[in-house]
């Protein structure tokens, strides 16, 4: 499934890290949200390709999230 997080609308609240560590995470260079090296695409900071078993974590994280910046396709 394609995970995208719109980074510049991105406000580091954190959720998503902690709902879905596996898949988010915390950029240390400028404080957003990155998806994690393992499940990056392209090298895009915010695009991923993420296996189904981990859709309910991606799922509860993008719910979570207070902006609303991460898609799940």
């Amino acid at each position: 499934m394609k995970v995208t997080v719109d980074r510049e609308n991105c406000i580091s609240c954190g959720a998503c890290w902690s709902d879905c560590e596996e898949v988010f995470e915390e950029n240390l260079d400028d404080g957003l949200t990155d998806i994690t090296e393992k499940y990056r695409v392209g090298g895009e900071l915010g695009v991923g390709e993420v296996p189904e078993d981990l859709r309910d974590c991606v799922q509860d994280a993008a719910d979570g999230c207070p902006e609303e910046v991460i898609r799940v396709e």
